[in-house]
């Protein structure tokens, strides 16, 4: 089936999965929920239109890591804060973890090639401005990435399996990619974690709560997905095409 290929690359992005209150987290790559909301305002679809997200979220749905992100905390404050019954305003601290310095690779797979085809549309021209997580987190570089040197699009006759284990490596830092060329694959190959959609029955799965139901402000609802964690080896051809 065809294949979407996005590029998630940012100095700073966050994946919240599980934020409460006062701490705001992080998922260590992006998250369905957070792949739904940047198409969603790509398209320009309302929060409250359940029946658009839904059909968002259907789409099956793999990251590839191709650069380790680091863990990092700020510290927010948040004025006029009340109480439990609604009295004694107060001043309150929070805390919200991000990655630093990550770069991933998501794949969408879907039946319908010409609904892919009006994702990238919308990618290259979004309704709203597009950001990893918090509106300070803009993309580093455009989302929609280049398929295999032998094609032009970023939709790629692909399954997701196999450009997962074929597409370039994004990396783009000169160092990074000079420290792998002089890698010996052959002894020690690198290893590219991945996180792709699986069915709940499947040996190995893990559950991911971030299946978005509902993005309304006033009854947001999410569901549980399964994916399976695994790894792809970063071959020389992978390191030898140029980043997109």
């Amino acid at each position: 089936m065809p294949t979407l290929l996005m590029c998630i690359d940012a100095p700073m992005q966050s994946w919240g999965t599980r934020s409460r209150f006062a701490s705001r987290d992080t998922a260590t790559e992006p998250t369905k929920s957070g792949i739904v909301g940047l198409l969603a305002a790509a398209l320009g679809i309302p929060q409250g239109a359940d029946e658009e997200i839904r059909k968002l979220a259907n789409l099956r749905m793999a990251v590839r890591v191709d650069r380790e992100g680091v863990l990092e905390s700020d510290f927010h404050t948040v004025q006029n804060v009340p109480n439990t019954e609604g009295k004694n305003h107060r001043t309150a601290v929070t805390q919200r973890f991000y990655l630093a310095d990550a770069l991933f690779l998501v794949a969408l797979e879907s039946e319908d090639e010409q609904f892919l085809r009006q994702l990238l549309n919308a990618l290259h021209r979004p309704h709203w401005p597009l950001y990893f997580g918090r509106k300070a987190f803009p993309p580093a570089r455009p989302i929609p990435t280049q398929g295999l040197p032998s094609e032009d699009q970023p939709v790629t006759a692909q399954p997701l399996e196999d450009a997962l284990r074929t597409h370039p490596w994004l990396e783009n830092q000169p160092h990074m990619r000079s420290r792998q060329h002089n890698h010996r694959q052959d002894t020690h190959p690198t290893w590219l974690r991945t996180v792709v959609d699986a069915d709940p029955f499947a040996l190995d799965v893990e559950l991911r709560h971030d299946f978005p139901l509902s993005f309304n402000p006033r009854q947001r609802s999410y569901a549980s997905r399964a994916v399976q964690v695994g790894h792809v080896p970063l071959t020389p051809e992978m390191i030898s095409s140029p980043a997109a």
